[in-house]
């Protein structure tokens, strides 16, 4: 069951990795004629022994040394720490294996926003989803963290959290740097362990609020760790997940990225009607001005847009009184006009049923439901306590009481619906109770400028590839971290093992 379980797993991660064309992939397979062992291979023939076959890498995981063998041991732990493991592995501390740089403030004095000095970090606010983004900088450093050390937060709420150094930084008391003292080619072995050692390692944490870690915790952390090649095959297998996550996130980011400017491009910024405006010699309203003196500026790096899209947009503005100046022929609308904001139903975590539909509170994702209440795709709107999120949801999902979700009352893209509300300050309507929340009439009376069909219709056919590709990286995304979660405490703990891996 165990091997039929890692089959279905790659093989769903190999279809979608091979088949949207998103890379440059070999098709991962599996040949599930015999489960005793498990081979991770890329460059190698898909024929050693009768094993499932796992096959990766080139364009985009890391280029892999050679055919690795993964095998579960049948010896037991003679410490005593629990489950199986490889005759070869030693149990150890922390501190025997890694580099330990624990963080000291600078002075206040010596601080600053601008990039003055060694950019500073001090805890996990600076974090990002794979490396940190540092606010401050300092001439008084006092301890560093290195290129591809793991950063790891030592205390408060946050203590366990991790991030990657992407280069030097000045680290405060609140971080501490990791570094694996055989080399950084290792470090994707060492926060895999330490993901597993966590929980441990925050029991054993001190302090009456708030758990801090100190050095003395971390050096002594008993640990069971492989020999060398093993660590690397681990390091490898583990390092190129992680790598193509953060790739995929960054093409999310950068597809987002595009949308937004395309929509505050055409609906904010009115650029195609302000064009044509230019091109047709007509008087610009005071409030464009600026705007059109910095699209003339532009000259030919201005890229009109095609004919047959340049056509859809008028040339001319006309005023209302209730929005100002806006496009000739477009209207104004209240939101109420356009959709409902429709209650979320209350589910407790003791009713929740595990299945696929994710429960959405106004934090986001709060867990999962055997049944979904909304059919995706889908709009949520945080009404309390997160008062203003917005999240898109492919799938069919569970609102709860917190958020409000999208129930449509004109033909209008959903995605632009979307658009349209991650540009809305709603928190600044939140009422001044004790806890923050917005009066769903509130937001229904808002008004918003509604251009023709027409363009509704050709920024959708622009738009929806763009939302195709993002719900694709998501959906391998949420693949590669299942199969990254499934093998992590077994690779780590040496029930599933790899071998024949060269340094």
């Amino acid at each position: 069951m165990k091997e039929m379980l890692y089959g279905q797993l790659l093989r769903r991660v190999g279809t979608l990795m091979s088949n949207k064309g998103h890379n440059k992939f070999t098709r991962m397979s599996v040949e599930n004629r015999n489960a005793s062992t498990l081979a991770f291979f890329g460059d190698c023939p898909a024929t050693w022994g009768h094993s499932p076959v796992f096959t990766v890498f080139e364009g985009g995981f890391r280029k892999p040394t050679r055919l690795c063998r993964v095998q579960p041991q049948q010896r037991e732990n003679p410490r005593g720490m629990g489950g199986l493991m490889g005759s070869e592995w030693i149990v150890s501390t922390l501190g025997e294996l890694v580099e330990i740089e624990m963080g000291q403030s600078p002075k206040g004095t010596e601080c600053h926003s601008t990039e003055i000095g060694t950019p500073l970090l001090n805890g996990p606010t600076e974090f990002g989803s794979y490396h940190p983004y540092p606010t401050q900088f300092t001439t008084d450093p006092k301890r560093f963290s290195k290129s591809g050390d793991i950063l790891f937060c030592v205390r408060g709420s946050t203590t366990g959290r991790m991030n990657w150094s992407d280069k030097d930084y000045a680290i405060g008391r609140g971080l501490a740097a990791f570094r694996h003292k055989e080399g950084k080619e290792y470090n994707s072995f060492l926060k895999g362990l330490i993901d597993t050692k966590l929980p441990e390692l925050l029991s054993s944490a001190t302090g009456s609020t708030f758990p801090n870690v100190s050095k003395n915790q971390l050096h002594e952390l008993v640990i069971t760790v492989p020999p060398l090649p093993e660590q690397q095959a681990i390091a490898h297998i583990l390092g190129s997940l992680d790598d193509k996550i953060e790739l995929n996130r960054q093409m999310n980011a950068t597809l987002e990225g595009m949308a937004q400017a395309l929509f505050q491009s055409w609906f904010v910024d009115f650029d195609p009607v302000i064009d044509n405006a230019l091109a047709a010699g007509k008087e610009i309203p005071e409030e464009f001005k600026a705007r059109a003196e910095l699209r003339k500026a532009l000259g030919e790096g201005r890229k009109p847009l095609p004919e047959d899209v340049r056509k859809l947009f008028p040339d001319s503005f006309q005023e209302t009184k209730e929005m100002g100046w806006i496009p000739r022929g477009w209207g104004v609308a209240q939101i109420g006009e356009l959709l409902e904001l429709a209650y979320g139903k209350a589910l407790a975590s003791k009713f929740r049923e595990p299945g696929p539909c994710p429960v959405y509170g106004s934090g986001g994702i709060g867990g999962y439901h055997k049944e979904a209440l909304v059919k995706g795709p889908g709009i949520i709107v945080g009404r309390k306590g997160t008062v203003g999120s917005i999240f898109w949801e492919n799938d069919d999902f569970f609102p709860i009481d917190t958020v409000f979700f999208v129930k449509q009352l004109q033909e209008i893209p959903l995605y632009w619906l979307y658009q349209r509300f991650s540009l809305m300050d709603i928190a600044s309507l939140g009422s001044d109770s004790a806890v923050p929340g917005i009066n769903r009439n509130a937001l229904h009376q808002q008004k918003w400028v509604i251009p023709n069909s027409e363009v509704f219709q050709k920024y959708w056919h622009l738009s929806e590839k763009r939302t195709e590709k993002l719900y694709e990286l998501k959906e391998q995304n949420a693949l590669l971290t299942k199969l990254r979660d499934t093998l992590l405490p077994k690779l780590i703990s040496g029930k599933l093992r790899v071998g024949e891996i060269p340094l």
